[in-house]
């Protein structure tokens, strides 16, 4: 299957599977999940990025651009190639199964990790150890620089790098050295964790790809700043060389949501110095993401044409500005040094001319959101009547918008009328399956929906809610719910749709 064919998928991070262990991992639920898509007749698994969380747990939030979260490896695997022991599991508290309790899983999950890690160190696993000893070697790259930076960022948990002392924040070659041997043990265990992590999801996709399901993934255009990136590369973020603070921070300006737009905090990129070094950082995070992944949601494509740059200080992002972006030198690049990139541009938001240009010169999808499509007139752009280009990927609604059922309970009384009479009323089985319909039938060439929305979950179940600090990114599936009747169902509305795998 290309990614041009007519096909549909689900929407579901790993974290969302059902696990004896707090959070979903990369052990049986994940495989079982494929068969469930294979079965239903779906083409594509959309996760959200996989990377290791910090505060707050958002996946767009991560400590590195190339690193996998360990949250996500198995211990049943662990276990079965001996790194753990059957009374190691025994021993797991029982945790919430309906959500992630973060807290919990990071106090009871990783010193299993660790032990593993340990068994792995001190024992005769001659044939992994190979296998190890040839992952780092090939990830040298980046798995150095995050392993340091994580066994340091574990001994100082309250302090981002800049806090450091000033010698190996400032990546000092002495103290390079000095700490690289003071956290030998530490960093071996977060190669460990890499190792595994890499071997597991690898496996994973194996399994997705011979069922003819591909992984489609998603990068965050922007990093964090306390990160394994920025301390790494300075360099080719906006981060001053002196007093290593942010000097631009990315955001987006004052719209229709927000009269003080977005501040998101992270460096934006100095452009100038990336094509100075032949986007090389971007090569090789383009390169590693796609041993991930067979298709990439790119966030924030707009930033690519131009971004919006706030100094710092600032406390909101008024007082920012638009600066040019080299998209086309970067991606002209990455096409002549890895191929036809398969991606998917988030172009949502105020998307200008110029920013679709960029998109269609390279021929990436865009998105279109139901939930948008009913707010304005019989022009609005997610109406499916209104998509002038089959090269898209249609979605009920994303892993920031309320579940279908959440939304459509939330409207008023007009705004449901004018829904229902686009739908020419309402399906028996509920608004979420009129609106995957809705979607299967438009002609994108994808339709993707949130699980959430196949399952008709209400607002307890969303993902994220923007702007909400606490209480995101912890809803999970219960094997059960995904019934045979829910199968055929869907099975037999993506058959008539036509979006089965040819």
């Amino acid at each position: 299957m290309t990614f041009y064919q007519r096909a549909s998928g689900i929407l579901l991070h790993p974290t969302s599977l059902p696990s004896r262990f707090g959070i979903g991992d990369l052990g049986e639920s994940s495989y079982r999940f494929i068969e469930f898509l294979a079965a239903s007749g779906q083409n594509l698994w959309q996760v959200l990025p996989l990377g290791p969380t910090g505060f707050g747990n958002s996946p767009y939030l991560s400590y590195s651009a190339f690193a996998g979260n360990p949250l996500l490896i198995s211990p049943d695997i662990l276990c079965g190639d001996g790194l753990l022991t059957k009374a190691d599991l025994d021993a797991y508290p029982t945790l919430p199964d309906d959500r992630v309790d973060y807290d919990l899983v990071i106090k009871h999950k990783l010193p299993l990790l660790k032990k593993a890690s340990d068994t792995f160190k001190n024992g005769n696993f001659h044939e992994l150890r190979g296998q190890f000893d040839q992952f780092c070697q090939s990830n040298t790259y980046w798995l150095d620089d995050y392993s340091l930076f994580m066994a340091i960022h574990d001994d100082n948990p309250e302090k981002a790098w800049s806090e450091w002392d000033r010698d190996i924040a400032k990546r000092e070659h002495h103290a390079l050295q000095a700490y690289g041997t003071k956290y030998a043990e530490a960093i071996f265990y977060h190669k460990f964790l890499q190792f595994e992590f890499v071997r597991e999801w690898k496996r994973v996709k194996k399994y997705a790809n011979d069922r003819n399901i591909k992984i489609f993934g998603d990068i965050p255009i922007y990093v964090a700043y306390d990160g394994a990136d920025v301390w790494s590369h300075p360099d080719i973020f906006c981060v001053d060389s002196e007093t290593l603070e942010v000097n631009l921070m990315a955001g987006v300006p004052p719209d229709y949501f927000s009269e003080t737009g977005q501040l998101w905090g992270n460096p934006v990129y100095n452009w100038q110095r990336l094509k100075e070094t032949g986007f090389s950082w971007w090569i090789e995070r383009f390169r590693g993401t796609l041993e991930y992944y067979d298709v990439v949601r790119v966030d924030h494509f707009r930033g690519f044409e131009g971004y919006w740059a706030v100094p710092k200080g600032e406390k909101t992002a008024i007082n920012g500005q638009w600066l040019p972006a080299p998209g086309n030198d970067l991606f002209a690049c990455l096409k002549e040094t890895l191929g036809t990139l398969p991606i998917v541009a988030e172009d949502l938001g105020v998307i200008t001319a110029e920013v679709e240009a960029l998109r269609d010169r390279y021929e990436f999808p865009g998105m279109k959101i139901l939930h948008f499509a009913f707010d304005s007139d019989r022009s609005n752009p997610f109406l499916p009547y209104n998509y002038y280009n089959r090269n898209c990927v249609v979605y009920t609604g994303t892993h920031d918008n309320d579940t279908t059922v959440g939304w459509f309970a939330e409207r008023n009384f007009e705004q449901r009328t004018r829904v229902t009479n686009y739908l020419d009323g309402i399906s028996p089985q509920g608004i979420h399956w009129s609106l995957v319909a809705c979607a299967m039938s438009s002609v994108a060439n994808q339709a993707v929906f949130p699980l959430q929305d196949i399952l008709g979950s209400e607002s307890d179940c969303r993902m994220n809610t923007p702007g909400l600090a606490a209480g995101n990114w912890e809803w999970r599936y219960r094997q059960e719910m995904l019934t045979p009747k829910l199968t055929e169902y869907l099975h037999q509305m993506t058959q008539l749709y036509g979006r089965l795998p040819s």
